[in-house]
């Protein structure tokens, strides 16, 4: 059902940078016994539509974590394999990047892309490439992606161009991880109950608000996002004052 504009009038204030831990996927196939490759479909398809919603609110900047570097490792293949051929269709798909192109959003790949399957890899370089050009909305897409293995990454890359560790500050850290170039996330939603963030973004989420929605990930619509907006634009941010 379309929003009311009495009810968008409520959102006084939407956060510029969105970060989303998109989580409960492999509990809500269980509980709609659904194969987990048909809740990996509609949890993509779930993320299409939510970035579309998230634009509409006003949001400039959306990050998801897409794959974990855990996950990549630790995961059967099984798992991994249905999750990848997604991945990889979804990438290749005309009809998305066509979605993408009318709403100006260009795709941003991040994440240590050694632990993925060449064809994956290759496939969403390309649209990453096909999408560069567009500048309204911008979609980071975190894929065999953790916030240690990030940092590590950064002080493993300034270790090898031979700086003294009294020569390392904040500044020349934040601009060797691989997250160098995605701002401070305003705020935070992760699905499924869960009520932690697991190293998502610890360089960027210093004064981020937090957002814990009880749905799986697969359920969670766009009233559920208006609420989470809307809350956040009621509250009141002091970045530590």
């Amino acid at each position: 059902m379309p929003l009311g504009a009495n009810q968008m009038s409520k959102i006084q204030s939407a956060p510029e940078h969105l970060a989303l831990i998109p989580d409960g996927n492999r509990r809500w196939s269980r509980s709609h016994r659904l194969s987990l490759y048909r809740s990996y479909y509609l949890g993509i398809r779930k993320f299409i539509d939510f970035s579309l919603w998230a634009k509409s609110f006003g949001v400039r900047t959306l990050t998801v974590w897409a794959l974990s570097t855990e996950n990549a490792t630790g995961r059967n293949k099984a798992e991994l394999g249905a999750l990848y051929k997604l991945y990889a269709k979804m990438a290749t798909d005309e009809g998305v990047f066509q979605t993408l192109k009318r709403n100006q959003a260009r795709v941003v790949v991040i994440g240590n892309m050694t632990l993925l399957p060449g064809s994956v890899k290759k496939a969403l370089r390309a649209l990453e490439r096909r999408t560069r050009a567009f500048k309204e909305f911008t979609i980071n897409i975190l894929i065999g992606y953790g916030g240690k293995e990030d940092v590590l990454y950064a002080v493993r890359r300034l270790a090898a161009q031979g700086y003294a560790a009294t020569a390392i500050d904040e500044r020349l850290l934040r601009q060797n991880l691989r997250t160098a170039d995605v701002p401070e996330a305003d705020l935070i939603i992760r699905t499924s109950g869960e009520m932690r963030t697991s190293g998502f973004l610890p360089w960027q989420s210093s004064y981020s608000e937090l957002y814990f929605a009880k749905k799986y990930w697969p359920d969670f619509g766009k009233r559920d996002l208006r609420r989470a907006i809307l809350e956040f634009s009621q509250r009141q941010r002091r970045f530590g004052r």
